[in-house]
């Protein structure tokens, strides 16, 4: 069964850093656009970043602009967030997302979250 596996989560005091990572489990093909999307109790999951297959095109929320960096390492199928100068509002379950498509018909994958929680 192929899913994704996020590990780097953590507690961290504001103006602290903390690195994501996300690596698939099974998969024989490299992934379309992969993403990080995080959620809180109570709200909708949000889109936080992506990045293009080959890690040309990466597309940021506003929020984490300037402080958050994504990557990808397709030799290992890899996905990175770097979260630099995190803010309590940072707080959350992230996850990991995947895409890919198959005759034409587009799949995501979603990993099983990793809590982040910046204290002040």
């Amino acid at each position: 069964q192929v899913h994704l596996v996020e590990s780097g989560g953590g507690s961290v005091q504001a103006g602290g850093s903390l690195r994501l990572s996300c690596a698939d489990s099974g998969l024989t093909f490299t992934l379309d656009r992969m993403g990080w999307f995080r959620q809180v109790p109570g709200k909708e999951r949000e889109f936080v970043a992506s990045i293009g297959r080959y890690g040309r095109s990466t597309d940021y929320v506003d929020s984490v602009k300037g402080r958050f960096t994504i990557s990808r390492d397709n030799a290992k199928n890899t996905v990175y967030l770097q979260m630099n100068n995190l803010k309590p509002e940072d707080t959350a379950v992230y996850y990991c997302n995947g895409k890919y498509q198959i005759l034409g018909r587009d799949y995501e994958l979603w990993g099983q979250g990793t809590q982040v929680t910046v204290s002040s």
